[in-house]
C-alpha cells in the first residue's frame, strides 16, 4: 500500500509575541522579544523575575479572554485550555476546515498536549478545602486533567476521530504533532488538530524552576536580553506561556478540497536518554538518535537539510550538548546548516514549545526565510555553527525543496524531532 503523505493546512499561534500566526511571524523575523519583567511581591524574593507573557489587552494581537469565553466557561477550564481553544480556532479557520458532515467529523481527530497543569489551580484548591469541603470548585478535577485541552477542542467542534493527549514535558508539542502525523499516515484519521499549550507562569511555577537553578537570573533589569541561546552569557532558560496548534491533513484529502498547503511532514523521531530526570546525556546520544530517526523515516539525505530549529533553551549545558549532537549527525555538512533557536524571542513555552517552534519551522520552509536567534552577541568558543545571530536571513535554495528539522527535548530524558519540507 502506498504510504499516505501528510501536509500542513492550518496554523494558530498565541505566544509572548502576541496573538495570531502572521503577527507572531512578523515579530519573530523582526527580532522582537516577548520577555517581560514579573511584577508582584511574591516575585520580588525570587532569583528570576522575568518571563514570556502573552500581551494582555483588548487591542489587535492582544489577549482578552472575556472576548472568547463566558465567566462560567473560564470557571471550568484552565488558562492553558483557553489558549489551546483560541489557537485551534485560528488554525481551523486558516485551514477552512469546519465540517458538519458525520463522515468528516469521524475522520477528524485531536492530539494536543500539556506539560504541566496550572499550579495556581492546585494552590487555590488547597486553600479552598482548608476552609470547607464545598468551597472546592466542582470543576477542579476536569480542569487539571492533562487531556482536557484536546477534549475541549474535540467537544467544541464535535470531532470524533482520535482524541489524544501527550505530556512529555518540554517535548510535548513536538510529540503531539508527530503522533498526529502517524495517525494520518496509518489511516486512523484524515485530518488532525494537533500541538501543545502551556500556562505555568505563576509564583509557584517560577519558584519551582528557580529551586532547580534552571532559570536565567542575570537579566532581571533587562528582561528582553534574558533569553539568549548559544550566547556565551546565557545563564538559564526563561519560562513562557502560550499555545501552538496545527491542522495536519492527508495530502490527497487536502488537494481534493483545494486547501492551502504550507508544508509537508516527512518524518518523525522519538528517543529516550535513560540518563537523568532533568539533564540530557552528556554525550548527546539521545538527541543524535532522534534526529537520525526522523531523517530515516523522511528518507532524505543529510545534505538536503538546510535549517534546524533547535531546542536550545539558553542553558549553559543543554545548548552545548545539542550542538555536539548536530555535529555528529551531519558531520562536515553541519557547517552548511543554519541553526537557530526561536526561544530567544519567546522564552521556553514548556509543553507548547515544540508546537510553536514547529509552526515557525513550517513558516520558514514556506516563506523561504530563516528566523534569527536574538540576543546572540558572542557565541561560546566551542559553539561554532551558523546560529543566524540577531537578524533573519533568506533561505538560499539550491534544492527542489526546503527541508528542515525541529528538535524538542524534555525532562525525564524524552526527545522528539520532526522533519518538514516546503510543499
Amino acid at each position: 500500500m502506498t504510504s499516505r503523505r501528510v501536509v500542513v493546512t492550518g496554523l494558530g499561534l498565541i505566544t509572548p509575541l502576541g496573538v495570531g500566526t502572521s503577527y507572531n511571524w512578523q515579530q519573530l523575523i523582526n527580532g522582537i522579544s516577548g520577555i517581560k519583567k514579573l511584577d508582584g511581591p511574591l516575585y520580588e524574593q525570587m532569583p528570576c523575575r522575568v518571563a514570556g507573557l502573552i500581551p494582555r489587552g483588548n487591542q489587535d494581537h492582544e489577549l482578552y479572554l472575556d472576548k472568547h469565553f463566558s465567566s462560567s466557561d473560564l470557571r471550568s477550564m484552565t488558562k492553558a485550555t483557553a489558549y489551546a481553544l483560541i489557537a485551534a480556532q485560528e488554525a481551523l479557520e486558516d485551514a477552512n476546515w469546519l465540517p458538519k458532515e458525520e463522515v468528516a467529523l469521524e475522520s477528524t481527530g485531536v492530539a494536543v498536549g500539556l506539560g504541566m497543569v496550572d499550579l495556581d489551580d492546585i494552590q487555590e484548591a488547597g486553600k479552598a478545602i482548608e476552609k470547607k469541603y464545598n468551597k472546592l470548585n466542582p470543576f477542579f478535577v476536569p480542569k487539571i486533567l492533562t487531556n482536557m485541552p484536546a477534549g475541549q477542542i474535540s467537544i467544541k467542534y464535535k470531532f470524533q476521530g482520535p482524541n489524544h493527549a501527550v505530556s512529555t514535558a518540554c517535548a510535548t508539542g513536538c510529540h503531539a504533532i508527530g503522533d498526529a502525523f502517524r495517525f494520518i499516515k496509518n489511516n486512523d484519521a484524515n485530518v488532525m488538530v494537533c500541538g501543545g499549550t502551556e500556562a505555568s507562569v505563576s509564583p509557584l511555577g517560577i519558584a519551582g524552576f528557580c529551586r532547580l537553578r534552571a532559570l536565567s537570573t542575570n537579566f532581571n533589569d533587562s528582561p528582553q536580553l534574558s533569553s539568549r541561546p548559544f550566547d556565551k552569557d546565557r545563564d538559564g532558560f526563561v519560562m513562557g506561556e502560550g499555545a501552538g496548534i496545527m491542522v495536519l491533513e492527508e495530502m490527497n484529502h487536502a488537494i481534493q478540497r483545494n486547501a492551502k498547503i504550507y508544508a509537508e511532514i516527512l518524518g518523525y523521531g522519538l528517543s529516550g536518554d535513560g540518563f537523568h530526570i532533568t539533564s540530557p546525556r552528556d554525550d548527546g546520544k539521545g538527541g543524535e538518535r532522534v534526529m537520525k530517526k526522523a531523517l530515516n523515516e523522511a528518507r532524505v539525505d543529510i545534505s538536503s537539510v538546510k535549517y534546524i530549529n533547535a531546542h536550545a533553551t539558553s542553558t549553559p549545558v543543554g545548548d552545548k550538548i545539542e550542538v555536539q549532537a548536530i555535529k555528529r549527525v551531519f558531520g562536515t555538512h553541519a557547517e552548511n546548516i543554519k541553526v537557530s533557536s526561536t526561544k530567544g524571542a519567546t522564552g521556553h513555552l514548556l509543553g507548547a514549545a515544540g508546537a510553536v517552534e514547529a509552526i515557525f519551522t513550517v513558516l520558514a520552509c514556506h516563506a523561504g526565510l530563516v528566523p534569527p536567534t536574538i540576543n546572540l552577541n558572542n557565541s561560546s568558543p566551542e559553539l561554532d555553527l551558523d546560529f543566524v545571530p540577531i537578524t533573519s536571513v533568506p533561505w538560499i535554495q539550491s534544492d527542489p525543496l526546503r527541508i528542515a528539522l525541529c528538535n524538542s527535548f524534555g525532562f525525564g530524558g524524552t526527545n522528539a524531532c520532526i522533519c518538514l519540507s516546503s510543499y
